[in-house]
């Protein structure tokens, strides 16, 4: 049997004021200082379960490093917001 060893977690992720494309501003409550990285990760597309993401690592107020994705493969307006590590 197989887990994976730092499997995703729900988050809830905030943008600032007309900031739709910018980074999130606060994670879970911790707001963000700062974006170290930003990129899109597209895998299986040729399955009939695509992966599609678009991950961020930012730099918490206190210091440490939160990296989140959003599922774009999910449907409706917004997707699934997730905490990778932290």
């Amino acid at each position: 049997m197989t887990r994976a060893l730092n499997p995703p977690r729900p988050a809830r992720v905030r943008f600032g004021p007309g900031s739709p494309g910018e980074h999130p501003v606060e994670v879970n409550g911790e707001a963000i200082e700062s974006l170290r990285e930003s990129w899109l990760v597209e895998d299986r597309w040729w399955t009939a379960q695509p992966l599609r993401r678009r991950y961020w690592e930012l730099v918490g107020e206190r210091g440490r490093n939160v990296v989140v994705f959003h599922d774009l493969t999910q449907r409706g307006a917004h997707g699934s917001w997730f905490v990778q590590s932290s």
